[in-house]
């Protein structure tokens, strides 16, 4: 069966919830057979860092409708669907936008195209470069980056490339990426050795700022979902986690040198996630907090 749904957001700052633009594609049986694509009014700030990203601005979305109101199409288009996302930033931002506004979770089975590319060319993604621009230029899949209905159009295009190279099916890549057998591997010893059977074993996470919990109580749950925990901000890093920054620290800056590092290193190319605390907490599925 190669039948399932393709999603991509936008958002308007670090924080997931934030969504400023959705971007939908079906596939029914290898095809594209239908596409859907709206701006989102997140009731949020816009962070001019995001904006020079997508080039989505607040302007952009004054007429645009908020996610309760969008939330019965998306229910139309995608209930009970297998849904086709690189990597765990899409799911994560439904997940709190909808908690932001009291909404029914999205009725899907979530499946990471970044780890179906990590399995169907291991020599070439297996450990780095699974990024959504680096797998689709090694694949040839011409695509707008950082617009929501082309990346979601690009995911998909990787998952059927994948499914078609290896004979699969989309049961059979859930299947492997999400079972344990799968996911064991080497992980190094940094400051952190992930959890080889955790959902989030493929991620190297950086922790910046003041946390509600202690540094190091972050870490071991970080490390407890499968990631491995480091303490500087490279290209080997997927994800950022951003806590209260103290301005008597910051040297004048607005963000941290991690922060700022990160930023960087993602004009560069780089596929790194920023999150505050609470999409952290939301993404391992804990509750730190008193």
């Amino acid at each position: 069966m190669l039948t399932f749904n393709a999603i991509d957001v936008e958002t308007a700052n670090a924080d997931r919830a934030s969504i400023c633009q959705i971007g939908i594609v079906h596939v029914e049986e290898g095809d594209i057979v239908d596409r859907w694509e709206t701006l989102i009014d997140p009731e949020d700030w816009f962070d001019p860092w995001n904006v020079s990203i997508h080039g989505i601005s607040e302007i952009d979305v004054s007429n645009s409708p908020t996610l309760p109101v969008v939330r019965n199409e998306l229910r139309r288009r995608l209930r009970g669907s297998i849904l086709v996302s690189h990597t765990s930033f899409d799911r994560v931002a439904f997940e709190r936008a909808m908690d932001r506004y009291g909404l029914e979770q999205l009725q899907v089975t979530w499946l990471d195209s970044s780890r179906i590319a990590r399995r169907a060319w291991r020599e070439k993604f297996g450990r780095k470069g699974y990024g959504l621009k680096n797998v689709a230029r090694e694949l040839g899949i011409s695509f707008r980056h950082h617009d929501a209905l082309e990346d979601a159009r690009a995911s998909a295009e990787i998952v059927l490339r994948a499914c078609r190279e290896h004979k699969m099916d989309i049961e059979d890549w859930l299947e492997r990426t999400t079972s344990q057998k799968s996911q064991k591997r080497t992980v190094r010893l940094v400051l952190r050795e992930g959890n080889v059977s955790g959902l989030l074993n493929e991620e190297t996470i950086v922790f910046t700022g003041k946390l509600s919990v202690l540094r190091q109580e972050a870490a071991d749950v970080a490390a407890s979902a499968g990631c491995r925990v480091v303490g500087g901000v490279s290209r080997k890093v997927t994800l950022l986690v951003v806590g209260t920054q103290d301005a008597h620290k910051l040297n004048g800056y607005t963000k941290s040198s991690k922060h700022r590092k990160a930023e960087e290193l993602i004009a560069e190319g780089a596929e790194i996630q920023i999150l505050s605390e609470s999409d952290f907490l939301e993404l391992v599925g804990a509750d730190l907090q008193d």
